[in-house]
């Protein structure tokens, strides 16, 4: 029997029974076109951290409260509130003498809370940092001016903001030398910053928050002493090591830590930072692609239970083909080329739904400013192909072997 002829038959049943043929290739459809969305979604979420994050300088040095081994993040950075980091570490990593290789390095805090100006209200991020957050960062102020180096421990009651808080808050309004008020504080703002972009998921835009002094944030609005974390600008990309072993040594210095086990503090570089995040991410992707698969198994018990309606419709044809002179691998051949048929075209729509779906996030995303891109690569289609062939092929089987074994005496006396 030629290779085509299997082929023939099977496009002939399935077109014989239309609305049962896609009602199983449905799952399929679903199934495949889960899981290349996942996998879009996936590579988008996370290229678009990557960027974000690599795109605040690959010279900066994340000094956080908590210890953390060398694969693991910080405790602070999953939310459990660690106070080992006072202000009086920040002005240690500033002097020179301690770190000769930090140019500069900023502390910060953060909260949210409810900002209103002339009876407008927004639920508004802030976030209390150092004077030197413009060059640690480096960003500019579009308008009026930044925080003074002065005014970041004098509990001053001043604010920078971003963009969007401008438009959501003062409706467009200039809002230099304007009062807002803050968990019952009122500020001057003296200053708006230059439009940046989203910076990706789990974290604040520069252009959601409205920027105070850290000692007023500390006292004033959160009532802690304590600083979230520490950024540090390292001179150059190639004295990074050195700096990060300086700010230990000097954080150990001020802590009375003898012995690096005992650190009550971590300090990453940005490339250790993106692949700390890069492991994160993979591992939430591979979660995802195993929850997407689940609706390809469903969709696989579809067709198993679909063909084995198919083999006891069809045992007088088996026996049939039996009696003039079909081989059993003939009739196991033809089951298994229907089943990866069934599969295979579910897998087709799949694809093309998983890319439809994909764009549509990607412009949805886009429409919110997100740098979000839009990846269904070619390796994507390739595995879910043959991925939908072989779900069909392993559904297939059992059903398969089953028609193949039909004797043709008793399919030839089934009524």
């Amino acid at each position: 029997m030629r290779f085509i002829d299997p082929i023939k038959i099977s496009y002939k049943n399935l077109l014989a029974a239309k609305l049962r043929s896609f009602l199983t290739i449905l799952g399929i459809i679903i199934g495949v076109g889960s899981v290349v969305t996942i996998m879009s979604i996936g590579q988008g979420a996370q290229a678009l951290i990557l960027d974000q994050v690599s795109g605040i300088g690959s010279n900066l040095i994340g000094i956080m409260p908590g210890a953390s081994d060398e694969n693991g993040p910080p405790a602070a950075a999953i939310g459990i509130i660690v106070t080992t980091l006072k202000y009086d570490d920040l002005e240690a990593i500033r002097n020179g003498r301690n770190v000769p290789e930090v140019e500069d390095a900023a502390g910060y805090v953060t909260g949210t809370a409810q900002a209103i100006y002339e009876g407008n209200t927004l639920v508004a991020s802030f976030t209390g940092t150092t004077a030197s957050y413009i060059n640690v960062e480096n960003t500019e102020v579009l308008e009026g001016r930044f925080i003074s180096k002065e005014e970041e421990t004098d509990l001053s009651r001043v604010a920078v903001v971003g963009k969007n808080i401008v438009k959501d808050l003062f409706f467009g309004e200039d809002p230099v030398g304007k009062t807002v008020k803050i968990k019952d504080q009122s500020f001057e703002v003296v200053g708006v910053f230059k439009e940046r972009g989203s910076s990706g998921f789990g974290t604040s835009s520069q252009d959601d928050s409205i920027f105070v002094p850290l000692r007023t944030a500390q006292k004033l609005l959160l009532g802690i002493d304590h600083i979230a974390y520490i950024r540090a600008k390292a001179k150059d990309t190639n004295v990074i090591s050195f700096a990060i072993a300086n700010i230990e040594v000097t954080l150990r210095e001020r802590h009375g830590i003898a012995d690096p086990a005992d650190d009550d503090f971590s300090v990453r570089d940005q490339a250790q930072a993106l692949e700390l995040i890069k492991n994160i991410t993979d591992v939430l992707r591979y979660f995802l692609l195993a929850i997407g698969t689940i609706s390809l198994a469903v969709g696989g018990v579809g067709i198993m239970n679909t063909m084995l309606i198919v083999v006891n419709q069809r045992i007088r044809e088996v026996g049939l083909r039996k009696a003039v002179g079909a081989k059993t691998a003939d009739i196991l051949t033809q089951f298994l080329i229907e089943s990866a048929a069934v599969s295979f075209l579910g897998g087709a729509a799949g694809i093309i739904l998983g890319a439809v779906l994909s764009y549509i996030i990607y412009l949805v995303m886009q429409a919110l400013q997100y740098s979000w891109p839009f990846v269904v690569t070619w390796q994507s289609i390739a595995v879910a192909a043959l991925v939908s062939i072989g779900i069909g092929l392993l559904f297939g089987m059992y059903p398969a072997r089953k028609a193949s074994r039909i004797s043709p005496m008793e399919a030839l006396r089934y009524e």
